[in-house]
Order: C-alpha cells, then sequence, then structure tokens
C-alpha cells in the first residue's frame, strides 16, 4: 500500500465511524500534512482517491466535505454487444427523438441539453446583444475557414485544463461538435470501413456512421471504467478496424468515466495498431470536482487522437459552437469542413470567445456543476423510490446525464409509447445501439431544476414500468 492509499484508508475509516459526518468539512491539506507527516502532494492524491468513490466533495475555496451516501446500490451491467461490424439501425427513433426537442405539451425527460436558465449566462446575452449593436459589420461578414482567432486562443487556453498543449493553429472551429464529430470521421473512412465505439454509443455519432456507410463494431463496455481494453484488443486483431470512437469523460449516455491509467494504456493499444482515435469529450468541462479529468488526447505525442469538443452541453445548443484538434490529419479535415459547412457563423464564436475570456465560462460551470450534482442525487433518490426493484443506475461524476437499467420485461419503446398518452417522453437505450439493444434502458435528463412536477413524471415513469413488470410475470404464470 502506497503512503497515499495508507491516508486515504486513514480517512475513510474516520468517516465511515462518525469521526466526520455527512456535511463536515474535512481537514485542510496543511492540517492532515501536519498530522500525518505527509507531503501535500500525498495529502492531495488521499483526498482525491476519497473524491474518486464519492466519499468526499471538493467545493471550491472552502474545502473538502462529507457527502452522504448515495452511489446507487446497482449500478447497469457491462454490456454485452454483438462481436461483429453492423450497420446502423433506429434512425426513425432518433428522428422522433429530435421532433420533441422544443415541444412544449410533452414533458421531455431524456433530451440531452443543459439547464439554458442559469443568471450566470445573462452576460452571453449582453456581449451577443452588443455585437449586434455594432457598427462593425464584420460579424457578418465570413471568418477563416478555421474559425475565428479569438476563439481559437480561448479554445487553446481551456485545453490546457484536461492535460493538452495545443496551440490555436491546431484547433478548427465547427459547426457544433457534431460537426466535428462528422468531420473527423469522413477524414478517416471511406464506405464500408469498421469503426469500434463503446456501447452503448451516443445516437448522433450512430447516425453519423450510417449516412457513411460505415459500420459499428460495439465493444464491451463497463459502467465504471469505459470501454474494455482487452475487448478492443482482440477487436483489433480480428478486424480491419479503421478508426475508434470513445467519449471517456463523463460518457454519454453510461455516465462513466475512464481512469487515467487506462486513457493512456487505451492511446497506447491504437499506437500499437496504428488506428486512429475520435475522442468526443463535449461534456469533459462539466466536471463535478477539480481539476478536471485529463482527455484521451493529452497523451497524444504522435497526432493520432482526434478532439471533439464545443459549448452545446455547457452554454447553450442553440450556438452551434463546436471545435475540432484534429492532430496529424489538420490538411484533411479542413477540407471536409469546407465542403460541407465552409466557415461557421462568425458572431456566435465572438461572443463565446468573449465569455471565456472575461471569466464568465468558469463562473458558470462552478455554478452550474455545483446544481448538477445536486441534482443527479435526487433524481437518483427518485428513481430508486419509483422504479422497479433492482434497477441500475449509473453514478456520473460529471455532466448532467442518468442511465437506467431497468428489469429485462419493461421494453422502454413500448414504454414510451405510452408515456405519450401522459404527455411524457424519456430516451429509450435502444438508440444508443446499432442494433437496438438496450431496449430496457433508458436516459434520464437531470439538468432541469426539478420540480413536483418532473418528481410526479419519474413516478409515472416508474409505475409505468413496474405495470409492465407484473404483465410479464403473470403472462409467465399463466405459461
Amino acid at each position: 500500500m502506497t503512503r497515499y492509499e495508507e491516508v486515504a484508508t486513514i480517512l475513510r475509516e474516520r468517516i465511515e465511524h462518525g469521526i466526520y459526518r455527512v456535511g463536515d468539512r474535512m481537514p485542510s491539506i496543511r492540517a492532515v500534512c501536519q498530522e500525518l507527516d505527509v507531503s501535500i502532494s500525498t495529502a492531495q492524491e488521499a483526498y482525491r482517491q476519497l473524491m474518486d468513490v464519492a466519499l468526499i466533495e471538493s467545493r471550491p475555496k472552502s474545502g473538502y466535505f462529507v457527502l452522504p451516501s448515495r452511489v446507487p446500490s446497482v449500478l447497469p451491467s457491462v454490456s454485452r454487444p454483438a462481436q461483429r461490424p453492423l450497420d446502423i439501425s433506429q434512425w426513425d427513433q432518433v428522428l422522433e427523438l429530435v421532433a420533441t426537442q422544443r415541444d412544449d405539451d410533452r414533458l421531455l425527460l431524456g433530451r440531452g441539453v443543459p439547464n439554458l436558465e442559469y443568471e450566470t449566462l445573462r452576460p452571453l446575452s449582453k456581449i451577443l446583444a452588443g455585437l449586434h449593436r455594432s457598427t462593425d459589420l464584420n460579424g457578418f461578414n465570413y471568418d477563416k475557414l478555421s474559425g475565428s482567432p479569438e476563439l481559437r486562443q480561448q479554445v487553446a487556453r481551456l485545453a490546457i485544463n484536461s492535460g493538452c498543449l495545443l496551440h490555436p493553429d491546431d484547433i478548427m472551429v465547427t459547426t457544433g461538435c457534431q460537426e466535428a464529430l462528422a468531420i473527423a470521421l469522413r477524414t478517416l473512412t471511406q464506405p464500408g470501413d469498421v469503426v469500434a465505439v463503446d456501447s452503448p454509443s451516443f445516437y448522433g455519432t450512430m447516425q453519423i456512421l450510417k449516412a457513411n456507410g460505415l459500420k459499428a463494431l460495439e465493444i464491451p463496455t463497463d459502467p465504471q471504467t469505459g470501454i474494455s481494453l482487452e475487448a478492443l484488443e482482440l477487436a483489433l486483431e480480428q478486424w480491419p478496424i479503421r478508426a475508434i470512437q470513445v467519449t471517456p469523460t463523463y460518457n454519454n449516455p453510461l455516465g462513466y468515466t475512464m481512469p487515467e491509467a487506462r486513457k493512456r494504456a487505451l492511446f497506447q493499444l491504437a499506437q500499437r495498431f496504428d488506428v486512429a482515435i475520435i475522442e468526443d469529450d463535449i461534456y469533459g468541462d462539466l466536471s463535478f470536482s477539480l481539476p478536471r479529468p485529463r482527455t484521451v488526447k493529452s497523451f497524444d505525442d504522435d497526432g493520432r487522437v482526434m478532439l471533439c469538443s464545443g459549448f452545446s452541453k455547457t452554454v447553450g445548443p442553440g450556438l452551434r459552437v463546436g471545435w475540432l484538434a484534429p492532430g496529424r490529419y489538420r490538411d484533411q479535415a479542413l477540407h471536409m469542413k469546407y465542403v460541407s459547412t465552409g466557415a461557421s457563423a462568425t458572431l456566435p464564436q465572438l461572443a463565446v470567445a468573449e465569455f471565456v475570456a472575461k471569466g464568465h465560462y468558469e463562473r458558470h460551470l462552478r455554478y452550474a456543476t455545483r446544481q448538477y450534482q445536486r441534482q443527479r442525487d435526487i433524481m437518483i433518490s427518485w428513481v430508486q423510490r419509483y422504479f422497479p426493484k433492482g434497477a441500475g443506475i449509473s453514478y456520473p461524476q460529471g455532466s448532467f446525464l442518468l442511465w437506467v437499467e431497468l428489469p429485462a420485461a419493461v421494453d422502454c419503446v413500448r414504454l414510451n409509447q405510452r408515456l405519450a398518452q401522459r404527455a411524457i417522453h424519456v430516451a429509450p437505450g435502444s438508440l444508443f445501439s446499432a442494433s437496438g439493444k438496450y431496449r430496457q434502458c433508458l436516459r434520464l435528463n437531470y439538468a432541469f431544476t426539478l420540480t413536483p412536477a418532473i418528481e410526479a413524471a419519474l413516478r409515472t415513469v416508474g409505475e409505468l414500468a413496474c405495470e409492465m413488470v407484473e404483465e410479464a410475470q403473470a403472462h409467465e404464470a399463466v405459461l
């Protein structure tokens, strides 16, 4: 046992024995160093260990505090997708979900949209209004194909937080992260090629594969540690995989974050098989603790990782401001950008650049992530209260999406049809698979203020799911 593990064990035992109770402020780093005769780095790593297992949380400028035990007793299962490349289906379901994004008549519990009502976004509105009032009409002109220099400079500065040292010229602005993913895939592949993906996987990426005539090879994925490197290695040995597409930090929809050691090992595996990685880091800045996790790109020493991100999940999806760090594939990616949309809209880029440069972005993140963490715990408690017993629930350490695995008797596509009669909509798990697996799973969003109406809707989802379980049991009894 290392010294920091010994310190973490001592502090854990004090929490478990009630010496430090829920809500209590933990001793400062300096106090731990003096009491246990350890270095600052050892004490910091010990506290990081306790945060990783959700025993404590870090509050900026306040210290470390003991968390209540809200870790779900049952996590979702390790996925077991098909062991062969598949054509993508599910477009009809995706189209239905997209069509409901602005449905004012239904309570949309599964959409992937952040909270847009926080006061910390008001400075952005003022910046946009000022740009529109400006007599300088450059904002109505084309910007550079690679994007606004002001925005690329700010993105490069933010990337340092994820362990990346990027020059502004290493970055190209895209029309949302979705375009960044599409450019990366078109840059690396030809129709008929195979792309390895974590499973379940973001349906937007799956539909890019479908549109480009690509096949998805879904790799088994753990709800805590992410894509199975062992299964991925076997797949790389067996199939002509052209790229690996992963969302390793606050994954959508499963919620996991790959530990740093596994991110490094993923990069080394790609290096050994000489294959590119497309890393989706759109949720990476929404970390519940600091520092935010490193990206796979941070280990990239030969330019094989294409890092995709943007501001749709942190600031607002309607701005359509994303970005791509394409590494060694920059020239091809710029060509793909030119033939798809050309230069991205100028005014949103300038607004986001100023929002970040003036410190508003960091303040907004601090406020939003505190709310999201609290609301995650509330929603988990509701799911545990109202859903069928034994439901597996994810436990993300960032972002605002929850993955729930229900008993096999619950078909969430049919569940959604029943919920439509109650003006409620969830995101069924089958959206997140090439072949329509995970029909007993669903995705929920806890970004919005959790009102009594949302609790009542969750109760309705749980009651209908329980009815489906009872119907299946009655059917089995008859047989």
